[in-house]
């Protein structure tokens, strides 16, 4: 396994410990956020789930020519992504199993992964239901609690189906990593923060970015984003 994907892995699990941390208070681990609310992984997978499957034509009675969206459903995967890796550092630290390294070391060997890492190819129109059957599969094992372990073989096995290859998520991950972030600090909790930024989704706006600026650095975006923010 080439070693940059070691490093993408470890990249992404230490910005969503950082976030967690950040967001839900030190030791959030324990199922409990710092205001004394329960956290819920599995809820948070399977909701984002059904989220995905919106990206779908799937309704029979509207809209039935619609093409489904590709990049929202890469988006919704990445918001996947972020609860499957909460998962798996909560599940290490309860149960005192290792560290980062001991996360990224399972999951490079898991049977899923190497077809993960190879370029993606894109999905067509016409494998939307099975595609669909897929994430309803990650969605009853969300439901049924099934482990860290279940979820990120679902996960990279339906991405690899939606046409989202490694280097895409990392890319993809850190710019809504950012974004999270970015609205935490603007009044995301309290209800305040502006998702709609003149008539787009702030999604949308940070994917814009990241188009104009592949090599942007994360500060960078950060402050791109909020020039963008405060000119609303």
């Amino acid at each position: 396994m080439d070693h940059k994907y070691h490093q993408m892995l470890r990249e992404m699990f230490a910005l969503q410990q950082k976030l967690n941390d950040d967001t839900n208070g030190e030791g959030w681990e324990k199922g409990y956020n710092k205001h004394g609310r329960i956290i819920n992984w599995h809820r948070c997978i399977y909701m984002e789930c059904a989220e995905l499957i919106d990206s779908f034509n799937w309704k029979h009675w509207k809209d039935i020519n619609i093409a489904p969206d590709w990049e929202n459903i890469k988006l919704e995967l990445v918001d996947i992504w972020h609860f499957v890796m909460s998962l798996g550092l909560e599940m290490y630290h309860n149960r005192r199993l290792g560290d980062i390294d001991d996360i990224v070391t399972y999951l490079i060997d898991t049977k899923y992964f190497d077809d993960f890492c190879m370029e993606a190819i894109s999905p067509s129109d016409d494998d939307a239901v099975s595609i669909t059957n897929s994430i309803e599969h990650m969605m009853k094992d969300a439901i049924l609690k099934e482990s860290f372990y279940k979820l990120s073989d679902d996960f990279f096995s339906a991405s690899i189906e939606c046409g989202l290859d490694m280097q895409t998520l990392y890319t993809l991950y850190l710019g809504k990593n950012i974004l999270n972030g970015f609205r935490q600090d603007h009044g995301y909790k309290e209800g305040t923060y502006q998702k709609i930024w003149n008539g787009k989704e702030d999604n949308e706006v940070m994917m814009q970015l990241l188009d104009e600026s592949p090599d942007i650095t994360a500060d960078a975006l950060y402050h791109a984003l909020e020039n963008r923010y405060k000119a609303l």
